[in-house]
């Protein structure tokens, strides 16, 4: 590993030569770049995070989806899914965030990058699984942590804190049973209740 990795602002400038149109563009926030690009071009992006002199990114730490629906108060006029990855290059000591949109919202797809990073196999599956976002190319795409018969995606901001369904062992099926969700839902409140003297006398 690299005893000193180069600036913040000199590795911007690196991602940016490295993945040149490809780049929608790549900030610098708190000392961390980011770069953001395109469905179209994420793939050959990531390729060229692995593979360009000076980037030399040789390890996917993280994979997540994003839902942006309701960021910023709900006044987010963007793309609403996105995929973000977490890249280290081991021999450069250097890390990057690169961010991919989904074009489409009622069908998310981008393309899977597991054929780069071996290990980005179960992190797709769990974005697939808890937001819907597709990723194509991917060649054992199945839910990870919901059970099969799971319906709806539980990270999106849309989803249920209760569910659509709810799961029990009927004993006289003897079997597991899945039926609507009995429970209404509501908002609970925090709430402070003090005595009416609550402090008082005390100095």
């Amino acid at each position: 590993m690299a005893d000193i990795a180069i600036s913040p602002e000199t590795l911007q400038g690196v991602i940016g030569n490295a993945l040149g149109a490809q780049a929608l563009r790549v900030d610098l926030t708190h000392g961390e770049v980011t770069a953001t690009v395109s469905p179209k071009h994420y793939h050959m992006a990531m390729k060229a995070l692995r593979d360009a002199p000076g980037c030399q990114f040789e390890q996917l730490i993280d994979l997540c989806g994003v839902d942006y629906s309701t960021y910023g108060d709900g006044r987010w006029e963007g793309p609403r899914f996105a995929v973000v990855s977490h890249l280290l290059s081991v021999s450069l000591n250097q890390r990057v965030r690169v961010r991919v949109f989904c074009a489409n919202d009622d069908f998310p797809v981008v393309p899977s990058v597991n054929d780069i990073w071996s290990g980005a196999n179960w992190f797709e599956r769990e974005a697939f699984d808890l937001y819907g976002i597709i990723f194509e190319g991917h060649t054992d795409l199945r839910r990870i942590l919901t059970d099969y018969g799971f319906i709806g995606h539980p990270f999106r901001k849309d989803f249920p804190l209760s569910g659509h369904v709810e799961m029990r062992y009927d004993a006289e099926r003897q079997r597991v049973v899945y039926e609507p969700v009995s429970i209404e839902p509501r908002e609970v409140t925090p709430r402070v209740i003090r005595e009416d003297n609550y402090g008082g006398g005390l100095h």
